[in-house]
Order: structure tokens, then sequence, then C-alpha cells
């Protein structure tokens, strides 16, 4: 339920820069980085927005 508010929620217009950074940082990691790390590609937005938050 949490993807669905992430997906449709509209993001605070001071983090959503922050937000896009951190999804585009998220993204360019390797397989190998995101195995060492334990994070899937569908953990991205909710991670996104937590480096956004601080």
């Amino acid at each position: 339920m949490g993807f669905f508010t992430d997906l449709f929620a509209r993001p605070r217009p001071k983090e959503e820069l922050r937000y896009r950074a951190a999804l585009a940082v998220l993204s360019s990691m390797s397989n190998a980085d995101r195995a060492d790390i334990g994070v899937k590609p569908a953990d991205f937005p909710r991670i996104a927005h937590e480096m956004a938050e601080r």
C-alpha cells in the first residue's frame, strides 16, 4: 500500500529536486552495488523519498 501512496502522492516542492536526484543515483548503481547493500529496484521510490527528507 505504501508503494501506491508514493506513486500517486505529489512530492513536496522543496523535496522534488532532491527526490529526483536520489532516484537518479539509485538508478545509476550497478547490479553488484545493489546486491551489496540489498536494495531492489522496487524499493527505489521509498528509499529516494527517505533520502530526500534528510
